[in-house]
Parts: C-alpha cells; structure tokens; sequence
C-alpha cells in the first residue's frame, strides 16, 4: 500500500530462503487427505505468513497443528535483488516491533530497508501543510520495506517452525464446507477445505488471509460494505536527480488524487500515484522522460493554486503564528526525479471495504479480507499486522485456557471487538480525507487549508495523530 505503499489486490505468493530439496521435503510433509488440523490459514501472502509464525511461536499453542495453505509458488531469495520491487509498505513502529518478535525483524534489515524520521503533506490547490516528525529526527517514524522482502523474511522463519507449522504451496482451495453451530448431531463438525487436486482437508478454525477477494469471507457468507474510488495507483520505481539522505515521506493531495514518494535509499525512492483510469492509462503509455517530467511537475507545479484561497491561508497562518509562535513548520521541496527503473510502471484500482463482522462459527478473517483501504495512509499492511498481534493473543489465552480454538466464541468476539474499534476509525478517517482532497471547490479547499494549518500548528495533535498511526 500508501499509503506509502499500496496493498496488494490479492494475497501474494510466499517467499522462501530455501533450497529445492528441502522445499519438497516440506511439501512432503504436508497435509494427507482427511487430517484433522487445529488451524489452517488460507493465503500466505506477507499477513497470512505472520500468523502462521505467529502462531507457531506462541508457547500456548505448542501442540497445536498448524497449516499454511497459499496458492502461490515458493520462490527463493538467496540474496537481495539488484532492482528494487514496485510493491512497497510504509511499516510502522508496532509492525516492526511484531516483525521482530517473530525474528524476521532481522532479516528484513540485512536484506533492505529505509527508515524515513519525516513525512510532508501539502495542497496542490494551496499553501497549507503539515509535517509529521520526531523529536530532533532521531526517531524513525516508520520503514519502506518491499512487500517481496518482508514475505521472504517471514517465510525464512517459517522453516524454522517446520515441526508443526507445515506450509502447501501452489495449492489451490476450490471449495469450503461448513458445520452448522450448536447441531449436536452435524456429521462434519469441523470446516472442510476441498483442494483442486481432491484432497480434503478438516479444521477446527479455519483464517481467511487471502486478500480484497477472500473466498473465505464470499463463502462464509459474511456481509461486506465495499465501493470502487474510480481511481487507479501507478507505481514505479524513481532514480533521484542526485544522491541524497533521503529520509522524509512526500506526499502532495492534487486534484486527481495523492501522489506519494517514499524513501528507497540515497538514489531511489518509491511513487505512488493515484489518478483516475484514464489518466493511469495515460501515465502508462508515456514514454520514460514524458513520465518523469509528469511526476516533476506534479509535485512543483502550483498551477492550481487560487489567488483568493492563497490570501485567506496567508491572513490564517499569519493568525496563528501570532498565537502560537512556536508552532508550525518550515517547507521543503522534494528531490527530483531523473529517471525510473527497468519495467517499472503498474496500475492496479483502488478501492474500499471493510467486513461488517471479522468472525463466524470455527472462522476468522484478517488483513485485506477484514478491510481494504486507500494506500493515501500507508496503514494497509499495519491494519493486518494489528489484526494478527491480536489474534494470536486471544488463540493462545483459549489454549492456555483449554477451549476449542473454534468454537468457543468469547476469544473470537474479543479479537473482532478490539480490532475493529481500532480499525473503523482509522478507515473513515483515510475515506473521509480521500474525499475531502477530490474536489477542487473553493469552499473544500478553505476548509481542508485551514484544517490542515490548524493541525500543523498544533503539536499535541499531531503526535496523537503520529502516536495512533505508529500502533
């Protein structure tokens, strides 16, 4: 997502750190037909695989049999690739944290990735801006990681948990049978997962981590609230004008939609620009120097800027820095682009969703097949990392506890209350801010001026706001 960084329109194919030879000792080692597993997790993109680490981490759950089903291939990273990937996440404070607890943490820095300690968002159509920062830029406030590396990370750790964690790849789900709650008499009283090579396998809690089109949630039939943006993302890889630190998050709100750069290293950094259709379309066919000329402009021009919204910003900026002197910040300008990667350009659409209930009798759901959102925040892979922290929190109190994983329904209403409590807010708020910023309308454009120099001006806000987004 981003959002920083985009998310991915479908589960991913995980990555692994091993070689062919023990790839197919693991697959060997996988489910037989009909076996009985405590947990089957169902898509092993960079969400999926850290509940399965998760899971197979968490003492309680020790003898607890474990599945990872992904439809993917498992592919090799032995090292890290001379170009940089299209698909990038802004990872948060908590997500590296749990990152770590997991032991990928590691692996992810050995292979690559780029703190950035600042973020500049600013109004094609005005003045106003705020910055995000921590004190004295010490403080990373988040990480631009490759979605490929994160996966690759985690699924080096997955090795590691091969006892009782076991992992299918390329294998396809076709069809989901449920048991009916509370039907003393029901002849299949676990989920039944029916794979395209016929085999069957049984579960006593089945989570769907399979993405914005999750099988599981379609055919649990669990209710989702879903809209289209009428927009696309074009991301690409950028080559820097000149080498430099390199360490703030850029992000400009035009008229057509938020165009972001996101840190990559000294000499690249990371474009997420999300337009309309057509004129995604139109960015695509540009040919290199056309396309780097677009981003240039998108993020210097100030064509769009009104005179009359420029003089009523300057008398409130004026205003509040004689109320609060201290408060505000300077204006920086972004690097420029010089060029773009090797095949690097690709538009995906963007839209919104969110699961009206994370949960259902011996079923949870989690990451993009729990909620989607704009990738204006960057909070779409942290949504899911949340969801999985508290997941496995509430699976290991049952285990300690005694309770069947699946059926017990208390731990699995605490998962779906705290995780939506904290998700709902911070998705109407990302859906409120995309609609704010997709009119050019003089009235809109005061509005969100002086909301976002009111904001800038005042720092227990902005760290609350920094402090909510870091979770």
């Amino acid at each position: 997502r981003s959002s920083a960084g985009p998310s991915s329109p479908g589960h991913s194919g995980a990555e692994a750190l091993s070689s062919p030879a023990a790839a197919c000792r693991h697959e060997e080692s996988s489910a037989s037909e009909n076996q009985l597993f405590d947990i089957i997790i169902s898509g092993g993109g960079m969400v999926g695989t850290a509940m399965a680490c998760s899971l197979g981490l968490d003492p309680n759950l020790a003898g607890k049999k474990i599945l990872l089903l992904e439809a993917g291939h498992k592919k090799e990273m032995d090292g890290v690739p001379e170009t940089y990937s299209t698909r990038v996440s802004s990872i948060s404070p908590g997500s590296a944290t749990l990152l770590s607890g997991l032991g990928a943490w590691d692996h992810i820095a050995n292979m690559r990735c780029k703190p950035y300690n600042k973020m500049q968002v600013w109004d094609a159509c005005s003045d106003a801006l705020i910055t995000f920062d921590k004190d004295n830029l010490q403080d990373e406030m988040a990480y631009i990681v490759e979605n490929d590396v994160i996966v690759a990370a985690l699924t080096k750790q997955l090795q590691t948990l091969s006892d009782h964690v076991k992992v299918q790849y390329r294998t396809k789900v076709v069809k989901y049978t449920w048991p009916r709650p509370y039907h003393v008499s029901e002849s299949i009283p676990w989920v039944q997962v029916t794979l395209a090579n016929g085999k069957t396998l049984q579960t006593k809690l089945l989570i769907g981590a399979d993405g914005p089109n999750s099988m599981v949630r379609r055919e649990a039939g669990i209710p989702t609230v879903k809209w289209n943006y009428d927009q696309s993302a074009v991301v690409a890889v950028l080559h820097l004008s000149e080498p430099t630190v390199n360490n703030v998050a850029w992000q400009r709100f035009l008229q057509t939609g938020p165009i972001a750069m996101l840190p990559l290293s000294d000499t690249e950094s990371s474009l997420v620009w999300s337009t309309s259709h057509q004129h995604a379309e139109e960015l695509l066919q540009l040919n290199e120097e056309s396309f780097v000329d677009a981003i240039n402009s998108a993020f210097w021009s100030n064509e769009n800027h009104s005179e009359m919204v420029e003089t009523a910003g300057s008398l409130f900026r004026t205003t509040l820095s004689v109320l609060m002197p201290d408060s505000g910040s300077a204006r920086q300008l972004p690097p420029s682009v010089a060029g773009i990667g090797p095949k690097s350009r690709v538009m995906f659409p963007l839209g919104m969703g969110h699961a009206t209930e994370y949960i259902r009798h011996r079923v949870a759901i989690i990451g993009d097949a729990a909620h989607r959102v704009h990738p204006l925040a960057g909070q779409g892979a942290n949504l899911g990392f949340g969801d999985v922290a508290y997941l496995t929190k509430v699976l290991s109190q049952a285990a300690f506890n005694g309770k069947d994983l699946g059926k017990s329904m208390q731990h699995l209403l605490e998962f779906e209350t705290e995780r939506q409590r904290h998700n709902l807010p911070m998705m109407a708020a990302i859906d409120l801010m995309k609609r704010l910023y997709s009119t050019n309308a003089a009235p809109m454009v005061l509005l969100r001026t002086f909301g976002l120099q009111a904001t800038n001006a005042l720092p227990p806000l902005k760290e609350q706001i920094m402090a909510y987004a870091s979770k």
